[in-house]
């Protein structure tokens, strides 16, 4: 296609892939996605001339773009990756009049507000109060902790490291599972159990407990094995797991007032809903002594949208909040 109208770029980079897309002016909705390997291309400019290439564009007016990175000084360097960029540098690269970058799960908050209902699937909760502020969390690589405050006109994103906060344990074996990642990593945040790593940390935990031998050793197979019932010790841990997750996210949602909402996002728990809805997670979340009733009116929804990410970016753009 040609310029015919303003276009611009938005993208959701990870370690892995670069999710690109285009916007029209005062949209939200992606079009011409591409899911580039970030390990093809030498830096983050290759990547967008090959983008716009295939997409047949010549040029769009601005772009967004989402990194699973800190952003500092106007300097990109990528976690888990190669990719390292300035960001006035590469807006003048390619002539943009404006180019925003920001952490990956600000655009996931940011992405809720425009993710469809056929894409939410309800877990627990009554109807809550949709004025009030919402919670984001997801484990994926990380765990990625956010939240939306309303304002007078929209919803400023909140920039967390609620991933990072101490793993509390509330029950005997829990306190082993500190031990043995204690001794593994020294400070145990929740983030060391509730991400993708985390699940095989839990794992093998549950293991070393038990006395018996993990020979999974990947929270993909640890997963298949959980939901075939194959594995009884896999089973186990992801039950956990969705217990942990239920109390973390009821920690947070009372933390920040989230009325309006538990949102779950991320590469990990959309695999699993029926799973997730069937475990303990719902009475972990809302077993928070003489708040229950707060956390039982509180609805948690699992985000099913592919590309949450991708519409953040474009919320971006025109949010004046970020």
């Amino acid at each position: 296609m040609t310029l015919t109208e303003e276009l611009a770029l938005v993208g959701d980079i990870g370690g892995t892939n670069a999710r690109l897309a285009l916007v029209k002016a005062g949209e939200v909705r992606p079009s011409a996605v591409e899911i580039l390997p970030c390990s093809e291309y030498e830096n983050l400019d290759a990547a967008v001339v090959d983008y716009l290439r295939r997409a047949g564009v010549d040029h769009v007016t601005k772009a967004c773009l989402a990194v699973a990175s800190p952003v500092r000084g106007g300097q990109v360097r990528m976690t888990n990756n190669h990719w390292r960029f300035t960001i006035e540098d590469t807006r003048q690269q390619f002539d943009w009049r404006e180019f925003k970058v920001i952490n990956d799960f600000t655009a996931m908050a940011l992405g809720v507000l425009h993710v469809k209902p056929e894409h939410q699937t309800r877990i627990c909760g009554g109807s809550g109060d949709p004025a009030r502020a919402k919670l984001v969390i997801g484990p994926g690589t990380g765990l990625g902790v956010s939240g939306l405050v309303p304002i007078r006109d929209g919803w400023v994103p909140l920039m967390t490291e609620g991933g990072h906060v101490d793993f509390a344990p509330v029950d005997d074996r829990e306190m082993a599972i500190l031990r043995i990642l204690r001794a593994r990593f020294g400070r145990v945040s929740v983030e060391r159990i509730l991400c993708g790593q985390g699940l095989l940390n839990l794992y093998q935990a549950h293991a070393e407990i038990d006395g018996v031998a993990a020979p999974l050793n990947s929270p993909e197979l640890i997963t298949a094995a959980a939901l075939e019932a194959s594995d009884p010790l896999a089973r186990g841990a992801l039950r956990h797991f969705c217990e942990m997750l239920g109390r973390v996210a009821g920690n947070a949602a009372l933390t920040i007032g989230a009325l309006g909402g538990v949102y779950i996002c991320g590469g990990i728990v959309p695999r699993f809903v029926e799973f997730l809805a069937e475990s303990n997670f719902r009475t972990a979340f809302e077993d928070k002594g003489r708040m229950r009733p707060l956390m039982q009116s509180t609805p948690v929804f699992v985000v099913t949208e592919p590309y949450t990410g991708l519409l953040g970016a474009a919320e971006a753009l025109v949010n004046t909040e970020v």
